[in-house]
C-alpha cells in the first residue's frame, strides 16, 4: 500500500530505491556487495562468526562449572543458555543467507539486517519478558561483528554513491534510519547508497549539511519513517519537498523517475558553468568558496569551480575515535594533503568545533554531563580547556601552512579574554615551531562570527583579526534561541527573521569599511533564495558545499549589486523580509 512520510527538505534531487532499515549503532558496519563467486566465502565467514562466539560462551558455561555449585550463577547460566539457542536459531541464520544470496550482501550488512527485522518482532511482542530477549539478540550480533572484524573481512569495498550496485543487481538502495552521527555520516560518504531518510534532525543540523556537500537526496525529521517503512520497501526520497513515498505505485514511480532524470540534466547544464569567472552584471568579481571535510573534498571542490576553501572543517579528523585524538603528526598530513589538494589555492582551516550535534563519540551525542550540549564547553571554548591539545592543532596547521597558503579560522569566539588567550597560544605554537626548528608559514587570523554576543562587538574582533567569517548557522541558533537539530522547533528556525539580517549585516558593513574580509560560511551563503540579498548586502565572498556553488554562481552572474543595495535595505528594515526576497 503505498504511503508518504513528511519531513524537512535538505539535499535537493530524488533518490528512489530499495530501503535499508539500520540502527545509527551500526552505520559503521560495512556495507558492500560480494560477487556470485564469493558468497559462499560469505557465508563461511558468518558461520566461523558463530561457530567463534560459541566456543567462547562454552568456555564460559566450562568456567561456572568448574567453580562449583557454591560460586555459581544461575542467572548467568541461563543468560549464557539463551545466547546459545539464539546463536543457532533458525529464523537467524537462514535469514542472513538469504540477504547473501539474494541480495549479495557482505556477511557483516547481512547480520545487521536480519537483526533490524527480528528486533521488530520482540518489540510488537506483549510478554515483557521475550521483549527483553531483543537486548539479548543484539548482545550475540554484536560479538559477531566483532570477530568478523578481526577476520579477513574486505572492509574497503564501497561502492559508488549515485546509488549504483556493485555486483548486486541494478536496484538502488536508500539508507533509513532514527539518526546519523557526523561519523557515520562520513562512512556513508563511501556508501553504496543513494539517499537517505532519518527521523530526526533539523535543516542545519550537522547530518543534514554533511548530506548537502554529498549531494545526495535526503529528508530529515520524519518522525516515524524508520517504524514505519520495512526492509527492502521501494521508496521514493523527494529531497526538494520533504517527502517520502513508500511502495509507490507505478504512476508515481515513472513521475518521480522523469523528474529524476530532469535534474541531471539540470546539473549538466549547470556544469558548463564551472569556469566561468563569478562576476555580476555591473562587474563586481564575487569569491565563491568550499566548505570541506576531509582532505579528499578537495578534488569535489576543484570539480565545483571553488577558487578556495573557506572551511575546513577540522573536527571530523576527531570524530568516532574512541577518545583517542589525533596527534600532531597526523593532523599534519591531513591539513597538507588539503593543502596540496587545493593547488596553490588558499585554505581556511577551523579549529576543533566538536560539541551539540557534533559529539566527539556517538555514545557521548546525548550525554547527560552537559544539560544543553550548545551553551556548553564547545568550540574554542573546549580547546582553551585542553591547552596542549589545543597547540598540537595549531602546531600542525601552522606546518601546513608552509606547502600553500592558509587561513586559521578560531569558532565561537565571544570575549576579549577569549581572543587574547588564543592569539597568545598561536604565538607559543609558533615559538615552538621556530625553537624546533620546524617550518610554517604565515597564516591570516580570522573568527567566527555565530554568537551575537559576537556580531553585537564586531570592532573589538577587526583589531585583532585579519578576516572574519559568519557563522549564519550557529548565529541564527542563538538569536531565535533554536536548537537547530530538533525537528520539533525548526519551524521556527528563520534566517529572514530582522534581528537575524541585521547581524549580518553590521557585520558585513563594519568588516567592509575597516578594508578586512568577511565571508559567509554557513547554509545562507549556499541558499539561491538568499544570494541576491546577501549581495546587495555587499557581501563579496560566499563559502558553501562544492555541490552549491553552481547555482549560486547562476545566480550571481544574473545579478547586478548596484541596484540590489537600495532593494537589500528596504529588505532590512521591513517587519516581514520574506515578503520582499521575490521583489
Amino acid at each position: 500500500m503505498t504511503f508518504s512520510v513528511h519531513g524537512l527538505a535538505v539535499s535537493r534531487g530524488v533518490a528512489i530505491g530499495r530501503a535499508v532499515i539500520v540502527a545509527s549503532s551500526r552505520v559503521d558496519v560495512a556495507h558492500y556487495f560480494v560477487q556470485p563467486d564469493q558468497i559462499e566465502a560469505e557465508i563461511q565467514r558468518l558461520r566461523r562468526a558463530r561457530d567463534v562466539v560459541s566456543e567462547d560462551i562454552a568456555r564460559v558455561q566450562q568456567g561456572l562449572h568448574d567453580l562449583g555449585p557454591a560460586d555459581a550463577h544461575p542467572e548467568l547460566t541461563a543468560l549464557l543458555d539463551v545466547h546459545l539457542m539464539l546463536l543457532q536459531d533458525e529464523q537467524l541464520t537462514s535469514g542472513v543467507k538469504h540477504w547473501i544470496t539474494e541480495r549479495r550482501y557482505n556477511a557483516e550488512w547481512a547480520l545487521t539486517t536480519q537483526l533490524e527485522l527480528i528486533a521488530r518482532q520482540f518489540d510488537e511482542m506483549e510478554d515483557p519478558y521475550l521483549r527483553e530477549r531483543k537486548a539479548d539478540l543484539e548482545q550475540v550480533v554484536e560479538r559477531m561483528l566483532r570477530v568478523m572484524r578481526g577476520g579477513e573481512s574486505p572492509m574497503d569495498l564501497p561502492g559508488q554513491p549515485g546509488g549504483a550496485r556493485q555486483g548486486g543487481g541494478d536496484e538502488p538502495l536508500v539508507l533509513i534510519a532514527h539518526d546519523l552521527s557526523p561519523a557515520d555520516m562520513l562512512q556513508f560518504k563511501q556508501s553504496v547508497f543513494a539517499g537517505f531518510v532519518t527521523d530526526v534532525g533539523g535543516k542545519t543540523s550537522h547530518t543534514a549539511i554533511v548530506a548537502r556537500s554529498m549531494d545526495i537526496p535526503a529528508v530529515v525529521g520524519a518522525r516515524s519513517a524508520s517504524h514505519l517503512i520495512n526492509q527492502d520497501d521501494w521508496v521514493v526520497i523527494d529531497g526538494d519537498a520533504g517527502v517520502v513515498v513508500v511502495d509507490p505505485s507505478p504512476i508515481v514511480l515513472a513521475e518521480y523517475g522523469f523528474k529524476q532524470r530532469q535534474g541531471e540534466i539540470e546539473r549538466e547544464r549547470l556544469s558548463r558553468l564551472k569556469h566561468t569567472p563569478a562576476v555580476t552584471l555591473d562587474g563586481q568579481t564575487i569569491e565563491l568558496l568550499a566548505n570541506i571535510e576531509q582532505p579528499s573534498d578537495a578534488v569535489a571542490a576543484l570539480k565545483a569551480g571553488a577558487v578556495g576553501v573557506g572551511l575546513f572543517r577540522s573536527e571530523f579528523l576527531f570524530m568516532g575515535r574512541n577518545g583517542r585524538l589525533p596527534d600532531e603528526e597526523e593532523q599534519y598530513q591531513a591539513y597538507r594533503a588539503a593543502v596540496e589538494g587545493m593547488q596553490g589555492l588558499p585554505v581556511t582551516i577551523r579549529t576543533v568545533d566538536v560539541g551539540a550535534d557534533k559529539p566527539l563519540d556517538r555514545n557521548t551525542a546525548r550525554s547527560d554531563d552537559h544539560l544543553n550540549p550548545a551553551l556548553g564547553l564547545r568550540a574554542i571554548r573546549w580547546s582553551l580547556a585542553d591547552p596542549a591539545m589545543f597547540l598540537e592543532q595549531l602546531r600542525a596547521i601552522l606546518r601546513a601552512s608552509a606547502h600553500g597558503p592558509v587561513n586559521l579560522l578560531i569558532p565561537m569566539l565571544a570575549h576579549a579574554t577569549e581572543i587574547r588567550q588564543t592569539l597568545a597560544l598561536v604565538q607559543k605554537a609558533r615559538d615552538q615551531l621556530d625553537a624546533a626548528c620546524q617550518p610554517h608559514g604565515r597564516v591570516k587570523l580570522g573568527a567566527m562570527i555565530e554568537i551575537p554576543a559576537a556580531a553585537l562587538t564586531v570592532p573589538m574582533f577587526l583589531k585583532h583579526f585579519d578576516f572574519l567569517s559568519i557563522g549564519t548557522n550557529d548565529l541564527i541558533q542563538y538569536t531565535l534561541a533554536i536548537d537547530r537539530a530538533d525537528e520539533a522547533v525548526s519551524h521556527l528556525y528563520d534566517p529572514m527573521h530582522p534581528a537575524v539580517l541585521q547581524l549580518v549585516a553590521g557585520t558585513i558593513a563594519q568588516g567592509r569599511a575597516q578594508g578586512k574580509s568577511v565571508s559567509v560560511c554557513g547554509e545562507m551563503a549556499g541558499d539561491v533564495a538568499m544570494t541576491r540579498l546577501l549581495l546587495g548586502m555587499g557581501l563579496r565572498s560566499f563559502s558553501m558545499h562544492p555541490s552549491q556553488i553552481l547555482q549560486v554562481k547562476q545566480q550571481i552572474l544574473r545579478s547586478d549589486t548596484a541596484k540590489l543595495e537600495a532593494w537589500a535595505q528596504r529588505v532590512l528594515t521591513a517587519d516581514d523580509p520574506a515578503t520582499l526576497l521575490r521583489d
